[in-house]
Protein backbone atom coordinates (compact mmCIF):
# COMPACT_ATOMS: atom_id res chain seq x y z
CA UNK A 1 0.00 0.00 0.00
CA UNK A 2 1.20 3.54 -0.79
CA UNK A 3 2.55 5.39 2.25
CA UNK A 4 -0.02 8.19 1.88
CA UNK A 5 -2.80 5.59 1.83
CA UNK A 6 -1.41 3.96 4.96
CA UNK A 7 -1.56 7.31 6.72
CA UNK A 8 -5.10 7.86 5.44
CA UNK A 9 -6.19 4.46 6.77
CA UNK A 10 -4.75 5.29 10.19
CA UNK A 11 -6.51 8.66 10.24
CA UNK A 12 -9.84 7.12 9.21
CA UNK A 13 -9.55 4.44 11.87
CA UNK A 14 -8.88 7.10 14.51
CA UNK A 15 -12.13 8.85 13.52
CA UNK A 16 -14.08 5.62 13.97
CA UNK A 17 -12.29 4.89 17.24
CA UNK A 18 -13.22 8.34 18.50
CA UNK A 19 -16.91 7.93 17.59
CA UNK A 20 -17.26 4.32 18.81
CA UNK A 21 -19.08 4.04 22.15
CA UNK A 22 -18.98 0.30 22.67
CA UNK A 23 -22.40 -0.41 21.10
CA UNK A 24 -22.58 1.80 18.01
CA UNK A 25 -20.70 4.54 16.20
CA UNK A 26 -21.87 8.12 16.44
CA UNK A 27 -22.14 9.61 12.93
CA UNK A 28 -20.59 12.83 14.23
CA UNK A 29 -19.39 13.61 17.75
CA UNK A 30 -21.34 16.82 18.32
CA UNK A 31 -24.18 17.09 15.83
CA UNK A 32 -25.17 13.39 15.72
CA UNK A 33 -24.71 11.61 19.08
CA UNK A 34 -27.31 8.84 18.58
CA UNK A 35 -27.35 5.80 16.27
CA UNK A 36 -28.60 6.42 12.73
CA UNK A 37 -29.86 3.57 10.59
CA UNK A 38 -28.20 3.85 7.20
CA UNK A 39 -25.10 5.42 8.76
CA UNK A 40 -24.62 2.18 10.69
CA UNK A 41 -24.88 0.12 7.52
CA UNK A 42 -22.25 2.20 5.73
CA UNK A 43 -20.00 2.36 8.80
CA UNK A 44 -20.15 -1.43 9.20
CA UNK A 45 -18.77 -1.84 5.69
CA UNK A 46 -15.70 0.12 6.74
CA UNK A 47 -15.29 -1.90 9.93
CA UNK A 48 -15.59 -5.11 7.89
CA UNK A 49 -12.00 -4.64 6.73
CA UNK A 50 -10.37 -4.54 10.16
CA UNK A 51 -12.85 -4.78 13.07
CA UNK A 52 -15.40 -7.52 12.48
CA UNK A 53 -16.59 -7.44 16.07
CA UNK A 54 -17.50 -3.79 15.78
CA UNK A 55 -19.24 -4.34 12.45
CA UNK A 56 -21.45 -7.09 13.86
CA UNK A 57 -22.09 -5.22 17.12
CA UNK A 58 -23.04 -2.07 15.19
CA UNK A 59 -25.69 -3.82 13.12
CA UNK A 60 -26.94 -6.05 15.93
CA UNK A 61 -27.46 -3.06 18.21
CA UNK A 62 -29.51 -1.33 15.51
CA UNK A 63 -31.73 -4.36 14.86
CA UNK A 64 -32.26 -4.87 18.59
CA UNK A 65 -34.53 -1.80 18.38
CA UNK A 66 -36.53 -2.99 15.37
CA UNK A 67 -40.29 -2.58 15.73
CA UNK A 68 -42.44 -5.71 15.91
CA UNK A 69 -44.02 -4.93 12.53
CA UNK A 70 -40.56 -4.92 10.92
CA UNK A 71 -39.98 -1.15 10.80
CA UNK A 72 -36.29 -0.37 11.28
CA UNK A 73 -36.13 3.09 12.87
CA UNK A 74 -34.07 5.95 11.54
CA UNK A 75 -32.69 6.76 15.02
CA UNK A 76 -32.02 4.67 18.09
CA UNK A 77 -31.67 7.20 20.89
CA UNK A 78 -28.96 7.23 23.51
CA UNK A 79 -30.67 8.70 26.62
CA UNK A 80 -27.38 10.23 27.77
CA UNK A 81 -27.67 12.87 25.05
CA UNK A 82 -30.65 15.18 25.54
CA UNK A 83 -29.58 18.15 23.43
CA UNK A 84 -30.87 16.94 20.10
CA UNK A 85 -33.95 17.79 18.07
CA UNK A 86 -36.19 15.96 17.43
CA UNK A 87 -35.47 14.07 20.63
CA UNK A 88 -37.14 11.15 22.34
CA UNK A 89 -40.14 13.07 23.68
CA UNK A 90 -40.96 14.69 20.36
CA UNK A 91 -41.63 11.43 18.51
CA UNK A 92 -44.14 9.78 20.88
CA UNK A 93 -43.18 6.49 19.27
CA UNK A 94 -44.63 4.66 22.28
CA UNK A 95 -48.10 5.41 20.86
CA UNK A 96 -47.51 2.61 18.39
CA UNK A 97 -48.11 -0.90 19.72
CA UNK A 98 -45.22 -1.99 17.50
CA UNK A 99 -42.54 0.25 19.01
CA UNK A 100 -39.92 -1.38 21.25
CA UNK A 101 -40.34 -0.92 24.98
CA UNK A 102 -36.69 -1.41 26.03
CA UNK A 103 -35.29 1.34 23.77
CA UNK A 104 -36.40 4.70 22.41
CA UNK A 105 -36.54 5.34 18.68
CA UNK A 106 -37.83 7.69 16.03
CA UNK A 107 -40.91 6.75 14.01
CA UNK A 108 -39.52 7.01 10.48
CA UNK A 109 -37.02 4.92 8.51
CA UNK A 110 -33.95 5.46 6.32
CA UNK A 111 -32.70 3.86 3.09
CA UNK A 112 -32.48 0.06 3.44
CA UNK A 113 -28.81 -0.63 2.86
CA UNK A 114 -28.62 -3.10 5.74
CA UNK A 115 -28.77 -6.47 3.97
CA UNK A 116 -26.02 -5.21 1.67
CA UNK A 117 -23.95 -4.28 4.71
CA UNK A 118 -24.59 -7.60 6.48
CA UNK A 119 -23.51 -9.58 3.42
CA UNK A 120 -20.46 -7.34 3.02
CA UNK A 121 -19.43 -8.00 6.62
CA UNK A 122 -19.91 -11.73 6.14
CA UNK A 123 -17.79 -11.83 2.99
CA UNK A 124 -14.89 -10.09 4.72
CA UNK A 125 -14.97 -12.29 7.82
CA UNK A 126 -12.01 -14.46 8.82
CA UNK A 127 -14.06 -16.65 11.17
CA UNK A 128 -16.54 -18.45 8.89
CA UNK A 129 -18.49 -20.07 11.71
CA UNK A 130 -18.98 -16.85 13.67
CA UNK A 131 -19.90 -14.93 10.52
CA UNK A 132 -22.48 -17.51 9.51
CA UNK A 133 -23.98 -17.37 13.00
CA UNK A 134 -24.23 -13.58 12.56
CA UNK A 135 -26.02 -14.10 9.23
CA UNK A 136 -28.46 -16.52 10.79
CA UNK A 137 -29.24 -14.11 13.62
CA UNK A 138 -29.94 -11.12 11.35
CA UNK A 139 -31.58 -12.89 8.38
CA UNK A 140 -35.11 -13.03 9.87
CA UNK A 141 -34.80 -9.41 11.01
CA UNK A 142 -33.71 -8.29 7.55
CA UNK A 143 -36.53 -10.24 5.95
CA UNK A 144 -39.04 -8.64 8.35
CA UNK A 145 -37.63 -5.19 7.49
CA UNK A 146 -38.04 -5.69 3.75
CA UNK A 147 -41.45 -7.34 4.20
CA UNK A 148 -42.62 -4.31 6.21
CA UNK A 149 -41.63 -1.98 3.38
CA UNK A 150 -43.37 -3.96 0.66
CA UNK A 151 -46.43 -4.69 2.81
CA UNK A 152 -46.98 -1.24 4.34
CA UNK A 153 -45.35 1.12 1.84
CA UNK A 154 -46.49 -0.45 -1.44
CA UNK A 155 -50.26 -0.80 -0.98
CA UNK A 156 -50.91 -1.15 -4.73
CA UNK A 157 -48.32 -3.91 -5.13
CA UNK A 158 -46.37 -2.02 -7.79
CA UNK A 159 -42.98 -3.15 -6.56
CA UNK A 160 -42.15 0.43 -5.52
CA UNK A 161 -42.28 1.53 -1.90
CA UNK A 162 -42.96 5.09 -0.77
CA UNK A 163 -41.36 7.29 1.84
CA UNK A 164 -43.50 9.59 4.00
CA UNK A 165 -40.98 12.14 5.26
CA UNK A 166 -37.90 13.82 3.73
CA UNK A 167 -35.81 12.31 6.52
CA UNK A 168 -36.65 8.83 5.24
CA UNK A 169 -34.81 9.55 2.00
CA UNK A 170 -31.56 10.29 3.82
CA UNK A 171 -31.53 13.51 1.75
CA UNK A 172 -33.39 15.67 4.24
CA UNK A 173 -33.12 19.06 2.54
CA UNK A 174 -33.03 18.04 -1.12
CA UNK A 175 -34.66 20.41 -3.63
CA UNK A 176 -36.77 17.41 -4.63
CA UNK A 177 -39.02 18.14 -1.67
CA UNK A 178 -39.50 21.88 -2.30
CA UNK A 179 -42.72 21.60 -4.29
CA UNK A 180 -44.25 19.38 -1.61
CA UNK A 181 -43.10 21.60 1.23
CA UNK A 182 -44.52 24.64 -0.54
CA UNK A 183 -47.93 22.97 -0.73
CA UNK A 184 -47.96 22.73 3.08
CA UNK A 185 -49.43 26.11 3.99
CA UNK A 186 -49.34 25.79 7.78
CA UNK A 187 -51.01 27.98 10.38
CA UNK A 188 -48.96 28.83 13.49
CA UNK A 189 -51.05 26.53 15.66
CA UNK A 190 -50.28 23.59 13.34
CA UNK A 191 -46.54 23.84 13.96
CA UNK A 192 -45.39 21.89 17.04
CA UNK A 193 -43.18 23.66 19.55
CA UNK A 194 -39.53 22.79 19.10
CA UNK A 195 -36.03 24.18 19.49
CA UNK A 196 -33.38 23.38 16.92
CA UNK A 197 -30.02 22.08 18.09
CA UNK A 198 -28.22 21.60 14.76
CA UNK A 199 -27.34 25.27 14.26
CA UNK A 200 -25.49 25.30 17.60
CA UNK A 201 -22.79 23.10 16.07
CA UNK A 202 -22.84 23.86 12.34
CA UNK A 203 -23.07 27.12 10.40
CA UNK A 204 -26.75 27.98 9.99
CA UNK A 205 -26.18 28.78 6.32
CA UNK A 206 -25.30 25.13 5.67
CA UNK A 207 -28.46 23.76 7.30
CA UNK A 208 -32.16 23.60 6.29
CA UNK A 209 -34.22 26.76 6.77
CA UNK A 210 -36.59 27.16 9.73
CA UNK A 211 -39.54 26.95 7.31
CA UNK A 212 -38.38 23.47 6.29
CA UNK A 213 -38.03 22.40 9.93
CA UNK A 214 -41.56 23.62 10.64
CA UNK A 215 -42.81 21.20 8.01
CA UNK A 216 -40.54 18.38 9.15
CA UNK A 217 -41.95 18.78 12.66
CA UNK A 218 -45.54 18.96 11.37
CA UNK A 219 -45.15 15.62 9.60
CA UNK A 220 -43.76 13.97 12.74
CA UNK A 221 -46.79 15.17 14.71
CA UNK A 222 -49.04 13.92 11.88
CA UNK A 223 -47.62 10.41 12.30
CA UNK A 224 -47.74 10.43 16.10
CA UNK A 225 -51.36 11.65 16.09
CA UNK A 226 -52.20 8.52 14.06
CA UNK A 227 -50.24 6.22 16.39
CA UNK A 228 -47.89 5.39 13.52
CA UNK A 229 -50.61 3.32 11.86
CA UNK A 230 -49.54 3.18 8.21
CA UNK A 231 -53.07 2.82 6.85
CA UNK A 232 -54.22 5.91 8.74
CA UNK A 233 -51.12 7.84 7.71
CA UNK A 234 -51.69 7.03 4.04
CA UNK A 235 -55.21 8.48 4.10
CA UNK A 236 -54.13 12.10 4.36
CA UNK A 237 -50.35 12.32 4.39
CA UNK A 238 -49.20 15.22 2.20
CA UNK A 239 -45.81 13.60 1.61
CA UNK A 240 -45.89 10.22 -0.17
CA UNK A 241 -43.03 9.75 -2.62
CA UNK A 242 -41.64 6.76 -4.49
CA UNK A 243 -37.99 7.72 -4.13
CA UNK A 244 -35.33 6.52 -6.57
CA UNK A 245 -32.46 6.17 -4.10
CA UNK A 246 -34.59 4.37 -1.52
CA UNK A 247 -36.02 1.90 -4.04
CA UNK A 248 -32.68 1.32 -5.75
CA UNK A 249 -31.03 0.47 -2.44
CA UNK A 250 -33.97 -1.76 -1.52
CA UNK A 251 -33.65 -3.57 -4.84
CA UNK A 252 -29.92 -4.10 -4.24
CA UNK A 253 -30.58 -5.13 -0.62
CA UNK A 254 -33.11 -7.76 -1.74
CA UNK A 255 -30.48 -9.12 -4.14
CA UNK A 256 -28.09 -9.40 -1.23
CA UNK A 257 -30.75 -10.88 1.04
CA UNK A 258 -31.23 -13.59 -1.58
CA UNK A 259 -27.50 -14.28 -1.41
CA UNK A 260 -27.73 -14.53 2.40
CA UNK A 261 -30.63 -16.97 2.00
CA UNK A 262 -28.45 -19.18 -0.21
CA UNK A 263 -25.64 -19.21 2.34
CA UNK A 264 -28.12 -20.27 5.02
CA UNK A 265 -29.82 -22.90 2.88
CA UNK A 266 -33.03 -20.89 2.59
CA UNK A 267 -35.06 -20.46 -0.61
CA UNK A 268 -33.92 -17.26 -2.39
CA UNK A 269 -36.56 -17.46 -5.14
CA UNK A 270 -39.21 -15.13 -3.62
CA UNK A 271 -36.56 -12.49 -2.94
CA UNK A 272 -35.15 -12.74 -6.45
CA UNK A 273 -38.64 -12.46 -7.91
CA UNK A 274 -39.37 -9.35 -5.84
CA UNK A 275 -36.06 -7.81 -6.86
CA UNK A 276 -36.87 -8.21 -10.55
CA UNK A 277 -40.32 -6.71 -9.99
CA UNK A 278 -38.87 -3.61 -8.38
CA UNK A 279 -36.29 -3.22 -11.15
CA UNK A 280 -39.01 -3.47 -13.82
CA UNK A 281 -41.22 -0.98 -11.98
CA UNK A 282 -38.37 1.53 -11.71
CA UNK A 283 -37.62 1.18 -15.41
CA UNK A 284 -41.26 1.53 -16.41
CA UNK A 285 -42.35 4.30 -14.05
CA UNK A 286 -39.33 6.27 -12.86
CA UNK A 287 -37.06 6.45 -15.92
CA UNK A 288 -36.87 9.88 -17.63
CA UNK A 289 -35.80 9.32 -21.22
CA UNK A 290 -35.25 13.00 -22.00
CA UNK A 291 -32.66 13.60 -19.30
CA UNK A 292 -31.16 10.13 -18.92
CA UNK A 293 -31.93 9.77 -15.22
CA UNK A 294 -34.53 8.21 -12.92
CA UNK A 295 -36.99 10.59 -11.23
CA UNK A 296 -38.92 10.40 -7.98
CA UNK A 297 -42.70 10.06 -8.23
CA UNK A 298 -45.08 12.13 -6.10
CA UNK A 299 -48.06 9.92 -5.26
CA UNK A 300 -50.08 12.89 -4.03
CA UNK A 301 -50.11 14.64 -7.41
CA UNK A 302 -49.56 11.55 -9.55
CA UNK A 303 -46.58 13.17 -11.28
CA UNK A 304 -42.81 12.76 -11.37
CA UNK A 305 -40.69 15.28 -9.47
CA UNK A 306 -38.73 17.05 -12.19
CA UNK A 307 -35.67 17.68 -10.07
CA UNK A 308 -32.25 16.33 -11.05
CA UNK A 309 -30.10 15.03 -8.21
CA UNK A 310 -27.01 12.80 -8.09
CA UNK A 311 -28.62 10.13 -5.85
CA UNK A 312 -31.04 9.38 -8.68
CA UNK A 313 -28.17 7.77 -10.62
CA UNK A 314 -27.82 5.11 -7.89
CA UNK A 315 -29.88 2.52 -9.86
CA UNK A 316 -26.49 1.80 -11.46
CA UNK A 317 -25.43 0.31 -8.10
CA UNK A 318 -28.38 -2.10 -8.19
CA UNK A 319 -27.88 -3.15 -11.84
CA UNK A 320 -31.33 -1.78 -12.74
CA UNK A 321 -30.78 -0.01 -16.11
CA UNK A 322 -29.88 -1.89 -19.27
CA UNK A 323 -26.63 -1.07 -21.08
CA UNK A 324 -28.26 1.61 -23.22
CA UNK A 325 -29.76 3.44 -20.29
CA UNK A 326 -26.55 3.09 -18.31
CA UNK A 327 -24.73 4.82 -21.15
CA UNK A 328 -27.28 7.63 -21.10
CA UNK A 329 -26.83 7.97 -17.34
CA UNK A 330 -23.06 8.27 -17.71
CA UNK A 331 -23.55 10.96 -20.34
CA UNK A 332 -25.79 12.82 -17.90
CA UNK A 333 -23.24 12.45 -15.09
CA UNK A 334 -20.58 13.88 -17.37
CA UNK A 335 -22.79 16.80 -18.39
CA UNK A 336 -22.19 20.35 -17.19
CA UNK A 337 -24.76 20.00 -14.41
CA UNK A 338 -22.99 17.13 -12.64
CA UNK A 339 -19.50 17.60 -14.06
CA UNK A 340 -18.03 14.13 -13.67
CA UNK A 341 -15.65 14.91 -16.55
CA UNK A 342 -15.09 18.57 -15.57
CA UNK A 343 -11.64 19.01 -14.02
CA UNK A 344 -12.60 22.42 -12.60
CA UNK A 345 -15.30 20.87 -10.39
CA UNK A 346 -15.16 18.42 -7.49
CA UNK A 347 -17.64 15.74 -8.54
CA UNK A 348 -20.39 14.86 -8.00
CA UNK A 349 -22.57 17.72 -6.71
CA UNK A 350 -25.64 16.27 -5.04
CA UNK A 351 -27.89 18.52 -7.14
CA UNK A 352 -27.53 19.85 -10.68
CA UNK A 353 -25.32 22.92 -10.28
CA UNK A 354 -27.44 24.78 -12.84
CA UNK A 355 -30.63 23.96 -11.00
CA UNK A 356 -32.68 26.81 -9.55
CA UNK A 357 -32.12 25.77 -5.92
CA UNK A 358 -28.38 24.99 -6.17
CA UNK A 359 -26.30 26.11 -3.21
CA UNK A 360 -22.80 24.59 -2.93
CA UNK A 361 -22.69 24.37 0.88
CA UNK A 362 -26.31 23.94 1.93
CA UNK A 363 -27.40 20.50 3.09
CA UNK A 364 -28.20 18.27 0.04
CA UNK A 365 -28.63 21.30 -2.25
CA UNK A 366 -25.31 20.92 -4.01
CA UNK A 367 -22.54 19.61 -1.75
CA UNK A 368 -20.58 16.48 -2.60
CA UNK A 369 -21.33 13.51 -0.30
CA UNK A 370 -18.86 10.66 -0.01
CA UNK A 371 -21.61 8.04 0.38
CA UNK A 372 -23.24 9.05 -2.92
CA UNK A 373 -19.88 9.13 -4.69
CA UNK A 374 -19.13 5.67 -3.27
CA UNK A 375 -22.44 4.23 -4.51
CA UNK A 376 -21.93 5.79 -7.94
CA UNK A 377 -18.33 4.55 -8.09
CA UNK A 378 -19.48 1.00 -7.38
CA UNK A 379 -22.31 1.33 -9.89
CA UNK A 380 -19.99 2.58 -12.63
CA UNK A 381 -17.67 -0.34 -11.92
CA UNK A 382 -20.57 -2.76 -12.37
CA UNK A 383 -21.11 -1.52 -15.93
CA UNK A 384 -17.43 -1.33 -16.84
CA UNK A 385 -17.01 2.46 -16.73
CA UNK A 386 -13.59 2.20 -15.11
CA UNK A 387 -12.32 5.68 -16.03
CA UNK A 388 -15.35 7.41 -14.52
CA UNK A 389 -15.25 5.17 -11.45
CA UNK A 390 -11.58 5.97 -10.97
CA UNK A 391 -12.35 9.70 -11.03
CA UNK A 392 -14.77 9.20 -8.13
CA UNK A 393 -12.30 6.98 -6.29
CA UNK A 394 -9.62 9.65 -6.54
CA UNK A 395 -12.11 12.31 -5.48
CA UNK A 396 -13.07 10.43 -2.32
CA UNK A 397 -9.43 9.90 -1.36
CA UNK A 398 -8.29 13.44 -2.14
CA UNK A 399 -11.18 15.06 -0.23
CA UNK A 400 -10.46 12.98 2.86
CA UNK A 401 -6.69 13.35 2.57
CA UNK A 402 -6.66 17.10 1.91
CA UNK A 403 -9.73 18.38 3.76
CA UNK A 404 -10.44 15.81 6.44
CA UNK A 405 -13.44 13.60 7.12
CA UNK A 406 -16.39 15.95 6.73
CA UNK A 407 -20.07 15.30 6.29
CA UNK A 408 -20.05 16.93 2.85
CA UNK A 409 -17.90 19.16 0.63
CA UNK A 410 -18.30 22.25 -1.55
CA UNK A 411 -18.07 21.08 -5.19
CA UNK A 412 -16.69 24.46 -6.29
CA UNK A 413 -13.89 24.74 -3.72
CA UNK A 414 -13.52 21.23 -2.26
CA UNK A 415 -13.76 22.63 1.28
CA UNK A 416 -15.39 20.47 3.94
CA UNK A 417 -18.69 21.46 5.59
CA UNK A 418 -21.25 20.13 8.05
CA UNK A 419 -20.12 17.82 10.82
CA UNK A 420 -16.40 17.13 11.03
CA UNK A 421 -14.96 13.78 12.15
CA UNK A 422 -17.82 12.18 10.21
CA UNK A 423 -17.99 8.43 10.55
CA UNK A 424 -19.38 7.21 7.24
CA UNK A 425 -16.89 9.39 5.37
CA UNK A 426 -14.08 7.70 7.30
CA UNK A 427 -15.58 4.23 6.86
CA UNK A 428 -16.12 4.52 3.12
CA UNK A 429 -12.70 6.09 2.64
CA UNK A 430 -11.29 2.99 4.35
CA UNK A 431 -13.27 0.77 2.01
CA UNK A 432 -12.00 2.65 -1.04
CA UNK A 433 -8.37 2.29 0.04
CA UNK A 434 -8.80 -1.37 0.96
CA UNK A 435 -11.39 -2.18 -1.69
CA UNK A 436 -11.89 -5.78 -2.76
CA UNK A 437 -13.97 -5.84 -5.91
CA UNK A 438 -14.64 -9.55 -5.68
CA UNK A 439 -16.88 -8.78 -2.71
CA UNK A 440 -19.26 -6.93 -4.99
CA UNK A 441 -20.33 -10.13 -6.80
CA UNK A 442 -20.86 -8.17 -9.99
CA UNK A 443 -23.80 -9.38 -12.13
CA UNK A 444 -23.36 -10.46 -15.71
CA UNK A 445 -26.50 -8.66 -16.81
CA UNK A 446 -28.90 -6.04 -15.57
CA UNK A 447 -32.05 -6.89 -13.62
CA UNK A 448 -34.63 -4.92 -15.53
CA UNK A 449 -34.72 -7.01 -18.70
Amino acid sequence: MHKLDEQLVQRAQRILDFNWNGEYTQPGPRLYPHQWSWDSGLIAMGYAHYAQDRATTELTHLFDSQWTNGLLPQIVFNPRFGEYFPGIDFWHAERSPNAPRESKTSGVVQPPIHATAVLYVYRHAQDEAAAKEFLGRLFPKLRAWHDYLYRERDPEGEGLVYIRHPWESGMDNSPMWDSIMERLQLLPEQIPKYRRADTHFVTAGDRPLDAAYDRFAYLVKFFADRDYDEAKIREGCPFLVQDVLFNALLCRADQDLAQIARVLGEDPTPLEKRTRKTARAMNEKLWDEQHGIYLDFDLTTGRPLQVYVAPNFVPLYAAIPDEGRASRMVDSLESAGFGLSDESLTPVPSYDRYGFAFFPTRYWRGPVWVNINWLLMRGLQRYGYEEQAQRLRETILSLCRDQGFYEYYDPTTGFGHGSDLFSWTAALCLDVVLEDRTSENLPSKHLGE
